[in-house]
């Protein structure tokens, strides 16, 4: 303990209420006293709550400390050690922001203590404010461009709206902290990425926007921050691709199991305990943190977890995909995928759905004026992962006349996507202005019958396309009806930017970006109730930032 401690991130801003907010951030040893001093003049303390992260590690892909390239160091999964500290602030009066900052005292009594940052109370109605709108940051290497652009051209936003997907491997701890690639979740929304991007022989280093200090974040769940089956072996990639479905555990549970169900269940299907143990956030719902509604100044934010099991798309014998399993593994149904099974149910019924319902008809959801839900799988989009619909996996087993099995296939018909048939019909019926969604990493957007807007604005560095003309989805080919090879599968015609939309070959303008050269942010401005969406080509990187597109919320 000779060195001078270290943070391992900022301070950032969680669960504001109308006078009080949690100031969270992390170190790697677990210390004696851990505290907040906020005020005019710095003069005034709170103690925070200290806990241990439970299932953060490092392994064989990791890009951290020494190990520049894969087994360098770990050859396995290596538990890591993060302590996490939370304070609450009380007292605050809204609209008033004040000066804070963290100390950590090790246990010698060596201290290190945060720069000065700002902190407010949750805004009142009426207050306008400046929100990011994003997702599907993934360490992507325009990542901390994006969010240095964002300061650059906003200036300090008031709040962050996260639509999934924050980090690739959700237990892997250096991808939200200390990755030496730079461009780590924490750093990046903190100002202190290391990002370096090259384009046309210009290398660049990008530091990402100091925001989450200054500004709350509310994140949906994404299928990349659940993890699937727990191993002492297997990397951290491969657990985070093997979850398994629930009753599929239970039943292998009760098969051979000696531990608890519920522990098994954690380490035998699938969890999201990394992502509940960093983001505090309201748990009054059914389920917990999982999803959530909130009240900021005018607009209330209504959160869904609406992911599922990302598979391949490919038909090929050797793929456990989206619409088979691997050959190799008929014989062997625990190494079975199960398809693009949903993480949480959200169909008519169902507990999730049941809780929307009532949040939507509540008093606080009525009387805002600005409604806003959010959620990461697509709705409606031009993305590849829109298809197949967002439904429960339907199996097919084929088996010859003696019983061997053959082939185990899987359908998703189009008419049970509850996103569609379950969701969308409540967001009609109850007005709401804006859907933000990820999770196919372009810019579009749809307005539906009921004036519904729909928007996706995740383009930070991993686009696949958009499937419009020649370029199509990788589906199969004989089932037309239920997997839509181009447009919107369900039924919407993209919008146009309105102020200045990319062109094609022909000079016809484009209703989507979908580009690893060009990069996406979305505001929503309360002040004058506009979603604007800027973009900024990073080939040129002293470009102006262009907004492209500009509509009301009505």
């Amino acid at each position: 303990m000779s060195s001078q401690p270290q943070l391992l991130t900022d301070p950032f801003l969680q669960l504001p209420t109308k006078d009080s907010i949690r100031v969270v951030w992390f170190t790697e040893f677990p210390g004696s006293r851990h505290t907040v001093t906020f005020g005019e003049n710095l003069d005034k303390n709170v103690s925070a709550n200290t806990i241990k992260l439970s299932r953060t590690r490092e392994d064989q892909k990791s890009k951290v400390g020494k190990q520049t390239e894969e087994n360098q160091v770990y050859q396995q999964p290596v538990e890591r050690n993060i302590w996490r500290h939370e304070a609450e602030i009380t007292g605050l009066i809204p609209g008033k922001r004040i000066p804070y900052r963290v100390n950590s005292e090790r246990e010698d009594g060596e201290i290190v203590s945060s720069e000065i940052f700002t902190l407010a109370a949750k805004p009142l109605p009426e207050t306008p404010l400046k929100i990011l709108l994003t997702s599907d940051h993934q360490l992507m290497p325009m990542t901390a461009a994006n969010l240095q652009k964002v300061t650059e051209t906003i200036g300090r936003v008031d709040t962050v709206f996260f639509a999934g997907d924050l980090v690739n491997i959700a237990d892997r701890a250096s991808e939200w902290f200390d990755d030496n690639r730079g461009n780590a979740f924490f750093p990046c929304l903190q100002g202190k990425a290391k990002s370096k991007l090259e384009k046309n022989g210009n290398l660049i280093t990008y530091k990402g926007g100091e925001i989450i200090q200054h500004a709350p974040i509310f994140p949906a769940l994404g299928n990349h921050e659940v993890m699937g089956r727990f191993s002492q072996e297997n990397s951290l990639g491969e657990q985070f691709n093997d979850p398994l479905p629930r009753e599929i555990a239970k039943q292998i549970y009760h098969d051979k199991a000696n531990i608890s169900e519920e522990l098994w269940l954690k380490n035998y299907s699938f969890n999201t305990d990394t992502y509940e143990e960093i983001f505090t956030l309201p748990n009054d719902s059914s389920g917990g943190k999982k999803y959530y509604a909130i009240t900021i100044g005018d607009v209330r934010l209504v959160v869904l977890f609406a992911a599922c099991a990302w598979r391949s798309p490919s038909l090929a014998s050797t793929i456990k995909g989206k619409y088979r399993e691997s050959d190799r593994d008929l014989n062997n149904p625990e190494n079975w995928g199960y398809g693009q099974h949903i993480f949480e149910p959200i169909h008519q019924g169902s507990n999730q759905y049941q809780w929307l319902e009532k949040e939507l008809n509540s008093p606080e959801f009525q009387q805002a004026k600005y409604k806003v839900v959010m959620l990461h799988h697509p709705p409606h989009s031009l993305g590849d992962n829109v298809v197949p619909p967002f439904t429960y996996p339907v199996q097919i087993i084929d088996r010859d006349s003696e019983g061997t099995i053959k082939s185990v296939r899987y359908e998703y018909p189009k008419e049970k996507d509850y996103l569609i048939r379950d969701i969308e019909p409540l967001l009609n019926a109850a007005k709401v202005q804006l859907v933000l969604f990820g999770h196919s990493h372009l810019w579009n957007r749809f307005v539906n019958s009921s004036g519904v807007n729909f928007l996706e604005t995740s383009n930070v560095g991993n686009s696949y396309g958009a499937a419009l003309g020649d370029n199509k989805r990788p589906v199969p080919i004989n089932n037309s009806e239920n997997y839509a090879a181009t447009g919107d599968p369900n039924g919407l015609d993209p919008i146009i930017p309105k102020i200045a939309p990319l062109v094609n070959e022909n000079n016809q303008p484009l209703p989507y970006i979908a580009s690893n050269d060009i990069t996406v942010f979305s505001i929503l401005d309360t002040g004058n109730g506009t979603v604007s969406s800027y973009r900024f080509d990073t080939r040129e990187p002293n470009s102006q930032v262009i907004k492209f597109d500009e509509f009301y919320l009505n």
